[in-house]
């Protein structure tokens, strides 16, 4: 779908201008995504950090209180050592914000 596609890049654009503002981006995103969505998405990036840490998938499931298949779907995502994940955590590591 290319109209999709073109949604995509002009949201990724304007995050990458907003983001130049941390409570801006931090209310821009609440109201973009439910309450749920933004939690999962922060804990998908701290299930990542600690799987590249080499913590045990079970550990992670218990410190995060998610399920192994949600731990398993970002330790694949990790296995492309092009993919997004890794690019991030080469740039920027486990740096706290």
């Amino acid at each position: 779908m290319k109209a999709s596609k073109e949604y995509e890049w002009e949201l990724i654009g304007l995050l990458q201008d907003v983001a130049r503002d941390r409570k801006l981006l931090h209310n821009f995103l609440q109201d973009i995504l439910s309450t749920y969505e933004l939690t999962d998405v922060a804990v998908r990036w701290q299930i990542v950090k600690q799987l590249d840490k080499q913590v045990p998938h079970r550990r992670i499931t218990k410190n995060l209180h998610v399920a192994v298949a949600t731990v398993n779907r970002g330790a694949t995502m990790l296995k492309n050592k092009q993919g997004g994940f890794n690019q991030v955590l080469n740039k920027y590591g486990h740096k706290k914000y």
